[in-house]
């Protein structure tokens, strides 16, 4: 309610401002409904979708089959278009397909959830002469479609002023700032990483298994030891490599860098204290060495599922 009172009230401040200067502005009402997100490219940043978009306005030179606006859009096929102007007003319905750059938020990948962005603009008229309004009037995706890997939240629609700090080469500006009419949709999506997650981790957790299987070797094969644990220690880091190959360059810590460096350090722990038993087996102390096997192990692992419970909990949280 807040929120529709705001956009009211910054649409008669600018019709007044309009009346003021002796501009005419017209009212566009725009409604969307998105029939599929499709081919969503986590790596690359995009994504494509299909909807029906419908606009009613009174001034034809707006001509929204040649002036509409996508920004943040990568292409723009308007597949099909209708126009009736029969009862004075222009109503204009035509159907689009965009690919679509986005950011995306990975830090809690592959717990995640993704709000996607959808914006049009008029790039002839700018908000002296053109103002959107919603038509909030049913839904606004179809829900049927199904998104695979991903549960849709909402979809929210509004309208709003967008701002550039350029008058674009036009000299009657006093000063390089120009505004347009922006009408904006907005799709939250969560992704359902039950499936996902194993898919990515399972090797991660197999190598640990391997590592901590060496508390339970006779302290004779100590080079079996150190080979396991080694060996586990290049798998993890195998396992990263390959997770990171198709996920965004990020520059923040994610879930996937906690967790691999979670389990990277308790097998480092499994060589330290491969390396203390060796030690205590040299002082012919085999009986401490085995006590200090089975207490590290109990230790290692309590403490390695508590971390990746809580680290896990904490991205589903997030």
């Amino acid at each position: 309610m807040k929120r529709l009172l705001t956009g009211i009230l910054l649409f008669f401040v600018m019709c007044l401002q309009g009346r003021a200067q002796g501009i005419k502005r017209d009212t566009v009402k725009v409604g969307i409904y998105i029939t599929s997100i499709h081919d969503i490219d986590f790596k690359q940043k995009e994504y494509t979708i299909t909807f029906w978009l419908w606009l009613k306005y009174r001034n034809p030179a707006f001509e929204f089959s040649k002036f509409l606006e996508v920004p943040q859009a990568k292409t723009v096929d308007k597949s099909f278009y209708t126009i009736d102007s029969s009862d004075g007003r222009v109503t204009m319905q035509m159907k689009l397909q965009c690919v679509m750059k986005d950011s995306w938020r990975i830090a809690n990948f592959p717990y995640d959830k993704q709000t996607l962005r959808l914006s049009i603009e008029n790039s002839q008229y700018d908000s002296r002469y053109l103002v959107f309004v919603p038509d909030t009037v049913g839904q606004h995706f179809d829900p049927r479609f199904t998104l695979r890997g991903w549960t849709i939240d909402s979809c929210v629609i509004s309208t709003g002023i967008k701002a550039y700090e350029t008058a674009f080469g036009d000299e009657s500006f006093t000063k390089p700032h120009t505004e347009y009419g922006s009408f904006r949709a907005r799709l939250v999506i969560r992704r359902d990483a039950s499936g996902l997650f194993w898919k990515m981790f399972l090797g991660m957790y197999l190598a640990f298994l391997i590592a901590y299987t060496c508390f339970y070797i006779h302290t004779d094969g100590i080079d079996s030891r150190f080979g396991l644990s080694v060996g586990s220690l290049f798998a993890v880091i195998g396992n990263k490599y390959i997770v990171d190959s198709s996920l965004p360059e990020s520059t923040s810590f994610t879930l996937v860098d906690t967790l691999h460096g979670l389990t990277l350090f308790f097998i480092f722990s499994v060589i330290a204290c491969t390396a203390y038993s060796l030690k205590l087996v040299k002082k012919n102390k085999h009986e401490k060495a085995h006590r200090f096997d089975m207490a590290a192990a109990q230790v290692i692992l309590l403490v390695y599922v508590v971390a990746n419970i809580w680290f896990i909990s904490q991205a589903k949280g997030g």
